[in-house]
Order: structure tokens, then sequence, then C-alpha cells
């Protein structure tokens, strides 16, 4: 059971520490990633990572058929230029990457367009069988306009951001897997099971070393080798000086479990 629940009108986050669970409810749309979804996820991720009992969110969609399955469209058939070059999903994908704690999207079946990117903003993506994964905006006259042209092939290489952005067809779990885009397939009985166990693995790390590793990845993917190796050995600098480090070490040597302190 949650420890905590809080119930938007499209969204429901469940606080379970150390696990924050926010899913996309609006399974009679498939979950499409509407404004009011936008805004309500910006308010349930600023929410989670205010708690310090959190240790990784998570990310879903209700009713077993979709993640999500895009952008309203009825709200993209009305957008004009100024509403286009609003940055709501690349701010919510730029806030997940910045966060000091892991995120995980869980999908359970369509997962494209808007929603898509949205997964591509969390730092793990774990999917089912039947899941399936497509960029189709050049089929409505557009481009994906919410992060997917610069972080998708920066996650699976040009060649098939490019094989998927010109093409807009969807593809299977099996080649998400194979081509990085997902790291873990999972059977939809045992997929609320298994993130909960990643959490928990995740929740045993020193506070600070997810925050760094996060940091040193991103900011280390726009520069150049030598600058990210240089920030690297700053990180470590910093990280060796702290009480974590110590203790971590010491429960190494003496064959216990570290008890961390964030400090």
């Amino acid at each position: 059971m949650f420890s905590s629940a809080m119930n938007l009108e499209n969204i429901l986050l469940e606080i379970d520490p150390p696990l924050a669970l926010i899913t996309i409810n609006r399974p009679e749309k498939h979950n499409a990633i509407s404004l009011a979804v936008l805004a309500e996820l910006h308010h349930a991720v600023d929410t989670a990572a205010a708690d310090e009992s959190v240790r990784v969110i998570g990310i879903t969609g209700a009713g077993g058929r979709a993640f999500a399955s895009g952008s309203d469209l009825n709200e993209v058939a009305n957008r004009d230029l100024q509403k286009a070059m609003e940055p709501i999903v690349q701010g919510l994908a730029a806030k997940m990457e910045s966060l000091s704690i892991p995120t995980i999207a869980i999908i359970d079946g369509i997962c494209m367009g808007g929603g898509l990117e949205i997964a591509l903003g969390c730092d793990l993506r774990v999917c089912t069988p039947l899941s399936y994964f497509a960029t189709p905006e050049g089929k409505l006259g557009i481009i994906p306009g919410g992060g997917a042209t610069a972080r998708l092939p920066r996650l699976v290489g040009k060649g098939w951001a490019m094989e998927m952005m010109l093409m807009g067809e969807s593809i299977d779990a099996e080649r998400a897997q194979q081509i990085g885009l997902v790291t873990r397939i999972v059977e939809p009985e045992a997929l609320m099971e298994h993130v909960r166990g990643m959490a928990n693995h995740l929740a045993e790390f020193a506070p600070f070393v997810p925050h760094f590793m996060k940091a040193m990845v991103h900011q280390g993917m726009e520069g150049s080798l030598a600058s990210a190796l240089a920030m690297e050995k700053f990180a470590q600098g910093a990280l060796v000086q702290t009480e974590d480090k110590t203790e971590g070490i010491n429960a190494f040597l003496e064959k216990r479990k570290p008890t961390f302190k964030g400090r």
C-alpha cells in the first residue's frame, strides 16, 4: 500500500518510499498529453522531488494499453506559432534530467509522439513485451516539438533516430531494447514489482551518487571528451571527501550494509 496519494484531474501521484509513482490517468484517450496533463505532470514531479523520502520517481500510464499515445490532437489542431514555441514538454524532460534522483519511464503499451518525448526525459525506460514506440509527427505535417530530435539520436544513435522520425513507423519492444531505447522488458503482471525492486536497489546508494552520475552524463555529452573527463575528476574529488564515501568503503571492508546519510 502507498503511504500517501494525491489525485489531480488527469494525474495520480502515489508515494510509497522510496518510490513516487506518477500515473497519467486518461485511459479513455490512451493517456494523450494535453496542456492540462503537462501542467499536472510538472506539479506532480515537483511535489515528489520535494519529498525527502522519495529516492526514485516513476512515470507510467493508466489502463494497461498506453504509456501515452502522444499529444492531444484536438489541441494540436488549434496550436499557433506562439503556443508551439512554448517549451512545455521540453521543459518537463529537462526538469526530470536535472533532478538529483533517478527517474524511470514504466511503459506498458503505446508510447509515441509527446509520450515518447516524456519517456526520453527519464533516466531509465522499462517496458512490457507488447509495447511499441513511434515518432509519427511527420505524418501530420509537423515535426516533434518536445525534444525527440535532440534526445532520440543521443540515446539510440543518428541512424535509428532518423529511421524512426523520417519513416514514422512504430518499433516493437524487442527492437527498442536492441537499439537502447529501453533497457529492460518485463511481463505486465510483474512490471510494477520489478520497478519497485529497481527503486529499492537505487535507494541503497549514497544520495550524492545518482545526482553526480546524472550530471556528469548529461553535461559530459554536451562538450568535448577532455572537458567531460575533467568534470568527472572534479566530481570524484568532491565525493571522496564525503562522510558517505568513508562509510561506503568501511562497510565494504567490514562486509556489512552501509548506512548512508547524504553527508
